[in-house]
């Protein structure tokens, strides 16, 4: 029976690649194929639903059924048993279907007449296209030789659809790759910016899934295979390392490429008329349909080893390798799954946006796209399944919208905005050389963030009157080893000498959470943001801490520094950092190095228990930045990476802005400097509520000072500081309302 069963599946697949071969139109060519799986499934009935928008299936076409239902019969995602199949990409197999629970009668079908039912997703790497169902009169349950053979002739399908198989002649169908699709995600960066996909790493593109030759076939998986064992043993042989469970992680992944099994199922595929890449993407998606259910952490992890692994395969059976040859195409926006700072960096400033599935807006991509002051939209689900390279594609970052391949009349509005924001910026332009002196004659410094040699250009022609933040983790994070004192003190150096003499404020390596360096060994941690990190780090490895303590101090040549610990959390770390500091300009001294002609040490506030430190805290410390997102989220104990609960509080809550003028007179009192830096600075509205409670000094991204300057100067912050505690006095939440109506009335 299996060996029939076999001839039964190669025969059906070479009958659908000479239907494929036919000169015929998107519609002639589906009732071909059901037509054609109905005749060797021996069935009254096959059916193709395919989605119609990412929550409706249609009947696309069928044998069997009423043919005037084809186009009009629609089903929820999750409705009848084949919205079931949809919704949980799992088979359908019962010999009674009016009895399975979910079943729906649609009477147009005329299905009442048929008991046993089989339906199949119609997928491609996890992703659902549609459903494939037959039926018969006969109550049977399908065999597993007959389910294997039609999850085969899904799967070709799934191919079909995706190169546009089906479309043509006004059939009722679209191409996927050609339909105008939106994608709402998360902000990370906020700004808007037109041009065209540029994929990170594109998906590997299968032309054609039948099997011509089956002993060629059979040939190039082995040979392809063998290829993948040795550049897998290759790089695991350069990864060696004394951690036990790294080790183990790894061992899985070579296991699964030396796996015997993986190979004989891709094998019997191609003995049922698939190609190579089609039989390796056959159980690719089959994979990642059952092992992306498991509630088990272990398995799902194993899947992305099986996904890799799979990729890797399917470059060397299409010689696609990582870089296709795609040129970049003008006006390029990036989309990928996620991105490393060190491959972003790689690209350049050429990129117009970055748009990601995953990342979050403390990640590397994030500072990136900060600092290069393009927009970033993150959590973007499934754009990297349906973008193409060179497709028109319109990022707005401040909405966190994407659309691809967007029609005229979006395309129109998007032009619109642009206009408009461009016209703003050349507004801020002139008023670039002026001060953010507000009606009454109050002053706040705004300075920049930084973090890359690229951003200092920005300095000047922002208007920023210094660098308020140097992120010092970038030079780590984009290096496979360690930086070296020499190495550092240049680039430090190279920072100095660019500012021009205007103050830099280098904040020390903040690393942990979501930064972690690649050549340190990582730390499960449960929650991370609360970890070990930042100076944490610095204080538990004093070595790394003070190596970059004497770069510093020697890039300063004699002139001004400024040194800044993160994550200060109590008084006691302050003083030792400040001891380290102390240790590394007596150790300069001694070797005859020239030492900084002034010094300010200073630390971040972004706990709130450091706004109690003791009075003698405050007088110690040099300066305070107030490190506005880290502050956030935990006085509010909102995880500022997870989106269901970091947009729940706002900057503008009266409890927050209270908290934070309690600190700003705690610093006035001392006679501390202090400024807050982060990403409400850089927000219109929240900087000038942050001016009216006492903070004259702000950092923010450098594309931020144009509209922060234009509103300072528009407005009296002492007025807005009477609106804030009448909301307060009013017993409302935030002040965000009462400002907000305000600044309408000055329009």
């Amino acid at each position: 029976m299996p060996q029939r069963r076999d001839q039964e599946s190669r025969k059906l697949l070479g009958r659908l690649r000479d239907a494929m071969a036919e000169e015929s139109a998107g519609q002639e060519r589906l009732d071909k194929i059901t037509s054609l799986i109905a005749t060797s499934m021996q069935t009254e009935v096959c059916s193709i639903y395919l989605f119609r928008d990412a929550e409706t299936l249609e009947l696309c076409a069928t044998e069997g059924l009423e043919a005037d239902s084809v186009h009009q019969t629609r089903l929820r995602l999750g409705e009848g048993l084949v919205g079931k199949v949809a919704k949980t990409s799992r088979i359908v197999n019962t010999a009674d279907a009016p009895g399975t629970k979910g079943f729906r009668y649609m009477p147009e079908t005329g299905e009442e007449r048929y008991s046993s039912f089989l339906g199949l997703p119609i997928q491609r790497l996890g992703e659902s296209l549609g459903v494939l169902v037959v039926q018969s009169k006969e109550a049977r349950t399908y065999t597993a030789d007959e389910v294997y053979g039609l999850e085969v002739v899904a799967m070709v399908i799934a191919e079909m659809t995706e190169l546009g198989a089906f479309v043509g002649d006004g059939a009722a169908l679209s191409a996927r790759h050609q339909q105008p699709v939106m994608f709402r995600g998360a902000v990370g960066q906020e700004g808007a910016a037109r041009g065209n996909v540029y994929l990170h790493e594109p998906r590997v593109v299968i032309t054609n899934p039948f099997s011509d030759d089956e002993e060629t076939e059979l040939t190039r998986i082995r040979e392809a295979v063998d290829q993948l064992r040795v550049s897998v043993d290759d790089m695991l042989a350069g990864a060696r390392t004394p951690d036990k469970e790294q080790m183990k992680v790894l061992d899985a992944y070579r296991m699964f490429a030396n796996s015997r099994s993986w190979l004989r199922r891709m094998e019997d595929d191609i003995r049922n008329g698939l190609s190579a890449e089609a039989a390796v993407e056959k159980e690719q998606s089959l994979a990642r349909a059952r092992l992306g259910q498991a509630s088990d952490a272990y398995l799902r992890e194993r899947l992305h080893d099986l996904d890799d692994l799979s990729n890797r395969l399917l470059r060397i059976l299409t010689g696609q390798g990582a870089q296709t040859g795609a040129e970049m195409p003008e006006r390029p926006i990036l989309v990928a799954r996620n991105i490393g700072p060190g491959e972003l960096l790689e690209y350049g400033k050429s990129l117009r946006a970055i748009v990601l599935e995953q990342g979050s807006v403390g990640s590397h991509a994030a500072i990136v796209a900060r600092a290069w002051a393009i927009p970033l939209v993150i959590h973007a689900k499934g754009i990297t399944t349906e973008a193409l390279n060179g497709d028109p594609i319109l990022v707005d970052g401040e909405q966190g919208i994407v659309h691809l391949r967007p029609d005229d009349s979006v395309d129109a509005a998007f032009t619109d905005k642009i206009a408009m924001l461009t016209k703003a910026q050349e507004r801020y332009v002139s008023i670039r050389d002026l001060p953010a002196t507000d009606t009454s004659g109050a002053t706040v410094s705004l300075q920049m963030n930084a973090g890359l040699m690229a951003d200092l250009p920005s300095l000047e022609g922002s208007g920023a009157e210094g660098v308020g933040l140097f992120r010092t983790e970038l030079q780590f994070l984009v290096r496979n080893q360690m930086p070296s004192r020499t190495e550092l003190a240049g680039l430090y150096t190279r920072v100095l000498n660019a500012a021009a003499g205007k103050r830099v404020v280098f904040r020390t390596l903040d690393i942990g959470s979501d930064k972690v360096l690649p050549y340190m060994k990582p730390n499960d941690e449960p929650n991370p943001a609360l970890g070990w990190r930042a100076i944490r780090v610095g204080l538990d490895k004093p070595g790394i801490l003070r190596m970059q303590l004497q770069a510093l101090i020697r890039a300063a040549n004699g002139g001004p520094l400024t040194v800044m610990f993160p994550f200060i959390a109590e008084y006691a770390e302050f003083l030792a950092a400040r001891a380290e500091f102390d240790k590394a300009m007596a150790r300069e001294e001694k070797l005859g190095h020239v030492l900084p002609s002034s010094v300010e040490v200073g630390a971040m506030l972004e706990t709130p228990s450091l706004s109690y430190a003791p009075d003698s805290f405050f007088r110690d410390v040099d300066f305070i930045s107030i490190g506005g997102n880290d502050l956030k989220q935990f006085f509010f104990a909102a995880d500022r990476e997870n989106e269901r609960v970091r947009r729940r509080y706002d900057v503008l809550n009266v409890s927050f802005l209270k908290f934070l003028e309690q600190t700003v007179q705690r610093c006035k009192y001392a006679g501390t400097p202090v400024s807050f830096c982060g990403e409400d600075a850089g927000r219109p509205i929240e900087a000038i509520c942050l001016g009216a409670i006492g903070l004259r000094a702000l950092s923010m991204r450098p594309a931020s000072i144009g509209p922060v300057k234009h509103m300072i100067q528009r407005v009296n912050l002492d007025e807005v500081r009477e609106l804030i505690k009448g909301a307060e006095k009013r017993g409302e939440a935030s002040a965000r309302p009462a400002v907000a109506a305000w600044l309408r009335t000055l329009d």
